[in-house]
């Protein structure tokens, strides 16, 4: 099976990074292909960012349509263009948020997610409570890292990350850390060693449900509210996207 695994940035040394994880988790036999769309934020780390990205998200689903992908991952801890996506293929596709926060939902009872920025603060309670997790996610720890900053000095931001995650731990009751960033890939195995309870990076999470659900035959649904979109034209920019 072919996966493809769009990270919403247009920062490719992360894109690299995250088809290292994807690579590592899938199984011999899964090709892991790793992408970022041709214009968008090179980070995301607001609204702003958020919305701005999608265009491009959806463009890299159209074009996994013609590559034969046979499910998408959307490498960006917001899951920003999830919903549309589903909208524009038949295949499963995959929020990285999404996996960790079900998959931690299956081994612990409360969990914390350890972010950046303190400003995407509301905008992960906003998707937590989306996925109905709210009861379950005893913590959303920020730090003062930028995503990039993950790329530049991994090792300051290791130590960072690790600092905020036992925290989550010992003062906030969490059993399991989710790491709220694509680019903390690297980090999951070393903290789980080291704090004694699942940590899980939402890469690889994302890419073992996808296999799954392919290995099951299934299929997004188009009965309603994922049927692909009504006919219409586009102007200007999004031209390119009209379905008429």
């Amino acid at each position: 099976m072919k996966i493809k695994i769009i990270n919403p940035n247009t920062t490719l040394e992360m894109t690299r990074g995250i088809e290292a994880a994807g690579r590592l988790a899938a199984r011999p036999g899964t090709e892991i292909l790793a992408v970022s769309p041709e214009s968008g934020p090179a980070s995301i780390e607001s609204y702003y960012d958020e919305y701005l990205c999608i265009p491009g998200v959806l463009d890299e689903v159209r074009k996994g349509e013609q590559e034969g992908a046979d499910a998408y991952v959307i490498a960006c801890y917001g899951d920003p263009g999830l919903q549309a996506a589903r909208e524009v293929t038949e295949a499963p596709v995959v929020g990285i948020a999404e996996a960790s926060l079900y998959m931690a939902s299956m081994l612990a009872a409360r969990f914390s997610i350890v972010t950046v920025l303190p400003r995407i603060r509301t905008m992960l309670e906003e998707m937590v409570d989306g996925y109905g997790m709210t009861r379950r996610v005893v913590s959303i720890r920020t730090t003062p890292l930028c995503v990039l900053d993950i790329e530049e000095d991994p090792e300051h931001s290791w130590q960072m990350v690790r600092d905020d995650a036992r925290r989550a731990v010992e003062e906030d009751d969490a059993e399991a850390v989710l790491l709220g960033c694509a680019g903390m890939a690297d980090f999951a195995n070393s903290l789980e060693e080291e704090l004694g309870v699942p940590v899980i990076d939402g890469v690889v999470a994302a890419v073992k449900f996808a296999e799954g659900i392919v290995d099951l035959g299934k299929k997004t649904s188009k009965l309603k509210t994922y049927k692909p979109p009504e006919k219409k034209g586009f102007t200007g920019a999004m031209k390119g996207f009209g379905t008429a």
